[in-house]
């Protein structure tokens, strides 16, 4: 139930199936909090690029070719977070992780 906390929408099905588990809903809490995050940040990223695309295209292509490196830091944030979450322990992002603990 941890790994699928963190696989984006299917962090639903510990948080509404495993309910008498702590360690699983906050699991499953922290992994909604961090898609909610991301897909903000993407929204926020791609509203960047396309205002930077119409001032300078070089510019806005170059910015395009950084979401790729966004993407392997979003995917090594999650595989890091299942690790440490099946070996009992939480991984603490910084600025995010106490949204967990208010729902």
């Amino acid at each position: 139930m941890i790994v699928l906390a963190y696989l984006w929408p299917l962090a639903l099905v510990p948080l509404l199936l495993d309910k008498h588990d702590p360690e699983v809903q906050w699991h499953a809490k922290h992994g909604l909090v961090l898609m909610i995050a991301e897909l903000l940040g993407f929204v926020g990223y791609i509203a960047l690029t396309s205002v930077v695309s119409l001032a300078a295209l070089g510019l806005g292509c170059a910015l395009s070719i950084l979401l790729v490196f966004g993407w392997i830091g979003i995917l090594a944030l999650h595989v890091v977070a299942i690790l440490k979450g099946v070996g009992g322990t939480r991984l603490i992002v910084p600025g995010l992780s106490h949204y967990a603990d208010r729902f």
